[in-house]
């Protein structure tokens, strides 16, 4: 098992590693060059296949836009990701169909040993984060490793997420909780 799988499976990999050292300049490059774009330009979705293999041509990543590797993000038809997100991209990162998610939202699946000795090394973990299909993701929200959002969620601006929240919720705060649960076409208190 290679260093890159090991950082996709949720065990402790060597970010000083050469493949991972190679994803991390391939996409760095990318993004460099996609600084000098607008999403309006004839080469930038070319661009943004390369950044995200299997991109669908429905959905939309606006610049200016920050990962790590790129290959570690998997999108659904017709998401949208609005300006200046930051996705951390060591675990997967799994956003699913009719998404949208707001500026400057920042997804991380880094995670860091608690050991401090352990921190002074080149390794990590990375937990994979899941966003479920028809969310709403507000701006400014951060979703911490590990996190799973159900179906039709929405997740008010400035949120920061570190627990799971079901489908069907409406959540807010610094942490995150379920405000209000999706009942038919309304929400009812929690």
């Amino acid at each position: 098992m290679d260093e890159i799988e090991k950082m996709r499976s949720g065990q402790l990999a060597d970010m000083n590693a050469p493949e991972i050292q190679h994803s991390f300049r391939h996409c760095k490059k990318l993004l460099a060059h996609m600084r000098t774009m607008s999403s309006y330009d004839k080469e930038f979705r070319t661009l943004l296949r390369d950044l995200v293999p299997g991109i669908p041509s429905s959905s939309m990543i606006c610049p200016p836009f920050h990962c790590d590797h790129g290959h570690g993000i998997k999108l659904g038809k017709h998401v949208f990701i609005n300006a200046n997100c930051t996705f951390l991209d060591g675990g997967l990162i799994t956003i699913g169909a009719h998404t949208l998610i707001g500026p400057c939202v920042q997804i991380y699946t880094p995670q860091h040993p608690m050991d401090p000795m352990e921190r002074r090394k080149s390794s990590e973990y990375s937990y994979p984060v899941t966003i479920g299909e028809d969310c709403w993701i507000g701006g400014n929200v951060t979703i911490c490793p590990g996190v799973t959002i159900g179906d039709r969620c929405v997740i008010a601006a400035g949120s920061v997420v570190v627990h799971d929240i079901p489908s069907d919720s409406l959540a807010a705060g610094n942490p995150a909780l379920v405000k209000k649960r999706l009942n038919g076409d309304t929400y009812q208190e929690v």
